[in-house]
């Protein structure tokens, strides 16, 4: 059972419910799984036979439960879904998963607004792992393996890259082709190779743009396209009460783990990252907070990995270190100049924790233990 399917069932009884998430992430075992407790019926969107079905309304009112597995692709979704709630929401529960952010496209045509609670499933990571696999384990995996379910759990490496590839054919050929206006497939590819091997580094897209010859605008865009498909994510600079903070450079950190192009170093900022990421959305959609992952760097080259702002108010500095354990100059500066609630260095290979200054310098484990 993944972490949110008791949240999940839970606001089934009040709304619909939208589960968004990276492709091969777990939502369609997540959603199906919920038929075990209840009577229903799941149709997805790539399947002839189930679309017809949709088109339709093609189901029994005994069906408790109707599962919409990637009808974000059908070009009327939003309105569809909203005039089928409207008339049977009274008598079943809905809901829709999908592979891209359908918080993104939701938008446009008739508000979906007060009919849906949206719920992002992340893939593995630290703080929910099997309980067959021990926490030295669980790191090694998904350092090389990533989080995905299916790599994970087989932990096999030559299972891992042909999944891997296929993942990224599908997501580039189907899911981009039906979903956004990008032809150049092949300079979609160059491009989101650059980025794999800048993970932790500040990604100015004029450059990589420049590598590639196409324009900024198209970069920029192709950016936002691989945000929505949930292939990576960005980060951007925290500027309040930041003297001289630099404005518009973000980095950027993969899903998947195993996607980063670079050292142990880099792979374990991107796992801390995922990591955050993954609480501050289940915060955002469980309590409703208002949550951002940043980080921190002024003209001066003093940089702290993240910073975790929630309600618009700095919660905790957080650097990475794969294996230095003294602390950064850097953090102990913010400490001192910003006083968020907690601060916080998190080292790979650390045996013992130790606190310092109010900076907390402890492992990955006993840090997402705390959860």
């Amino acid at each position: 059972m993944r972490y949110i399917t008791n949240d999940i069932k839970q606001d089934l009884k009040k709304k619909m419910v939208f589960i968004g998430g990276p492709r091969q992430v777990g939502k369609t075992t997540l959603a199906k799984s919920l038929l075990a407790d209840m009577k229903g019926r799941y149709f997805n969107w790539d399947y002839d036979e189930d679309r017809q079905a949709i088109l339709q309304k093609k189901w029994s009112r005994d069906d408790t439960l109707l599962i919409f597995d990637e009808l974000h692709k059908y070009p009327q979704w939003k309105s569809w879904i909203k005039g089928l709630y409207d008339v049977i929401g009274d008598h079943h529960q809905i809901l829709v998963t999908g592979s891209a952010r359908l918080d993104v496209y939701r938008q446009g045509g008739d508000s979906l607004l007060g009919r849906y609670h949206y719920w992002r499933l992340h893939p593995f990571t630290l703080n929910e792992m099997p309980i067959e696999i021990d926490k030295q384990q669980a790191l090694q995996r998904l350092m090389t393996m990533g989080g995905f379910p299916e790599p994970f759990l087989s932990n096999n490496h030559r299972d891992s890259r042909r999944w891997r590839k296929e993942r990224f054919d599908r997501v580039l050929q189907e899911d981009i082709r039906d979903l956004e206006s990008i032809k150049n497939i092949q300079g979609l590819r160059l491009f989101l190779d650059l980025l794999r091997a800048r993970v932790g580094g500040l990604v100015v897209v004029s450059n990589l743009a420049q590598d590639i010859q196409i324009s900024p605008l198209t970069a920029k865009s192709w950016l936002e396209s691989l945000e929505r498909m949930y292939l990576l994510f960005k980060v951007i600079p925290h500027t309040q009460s930041v003297p001289r903070a630099i404005l518009k450079p973000p980095k950027v950190y993969f899903f998947d783990n195993a996607d980063v192009v670079g050292d142990k170093g880099a792979k374990f900022e991107n796992l801390i990252a995922t990591n955050l990421l993954k609480r501050l959305h289940y915060l955002e959609d469980h309590e409703g907070y208002r949550c951002e992952l940043r980080y921190i760097r002024d003209k001066e080259g003093r940089e702290v990995d993240f910073a975790l702002i929630i309600e618009g108010q700095l919660e905790e500095l957080i650097e990475v270190k794969y294996s230095d354990d003294g602390i950064s100059s850097a953090l102990k500066y913010y400490k001192k100049r910003l006083n968020p609630k907690k601060t916080t260095q998190i080292v790979a290979s650390l045996d013992k924790p130790y606190d310092k200054e109010g900076i907390r310098v402890t492992n990955p484990f006993l840090y997402f233990q705390d959860e």
